[in-house]
């Protein structure tokens, strides 16, 4: 399973609020098009996000799953309000489920396979809660 790492506070905005969009300047690979996707929230926090709301203190780990069920391009974000940005790609997110707990990894940049150990972690996790 790929994960996709994602600044804070956007990533617990997708698993803890509702953000189904993800920004990004790059297209969505058709392979990647309907994944099942892990969550990791990056080690660096956003400083030009403006968004309301709890913060979530989770950094460098995986803190959910999701869908990933489209992209488009937006000239001016307003199609995936409130969360979309003008001049990106929309990657639309469904099936959005938190981890009970976040488990600790280094991310990367693009898609990445994460160490066995941690996909071990997460594998308990999810046949537990059935994620």
């Amino acid at each position: 399973m790929k994960a996709l790492t994602i600044r804070q506070p956007w990533a617990g905005a997708i698993v803890h609020q509702d953000k189904r969009v993800e920004n990004r300047t790059w297209k969505l690979p058709a392979r990647h098009h309907g994944a099942r996707i892990l969550i990791h929230a990056g080690a660096q926090l956003d400083k030009n996000a403006k968004i309301h709301g709890p913060h979530f203190g989770d950094y460098a780990a995986i803190i959910g799953v999701a869908t990933i069920t489209g992209c488009h391009w937006s000239d001016d974000g307003s199609c995936c309000d409130p969360w979309g940005f003008e001049k990106t790609y929309h990657w639309t997110l469904n099936d959005i489920a938190a981890l009970p707990k976040p488990v600790t990894a280094r991310g990367a940049l693009g898609f990445w396979t994460p160490p066995a150990d941690v996909l071990d972690a997460i594998l308990a996790q999810w046949k537990a809660a059935a994620l």
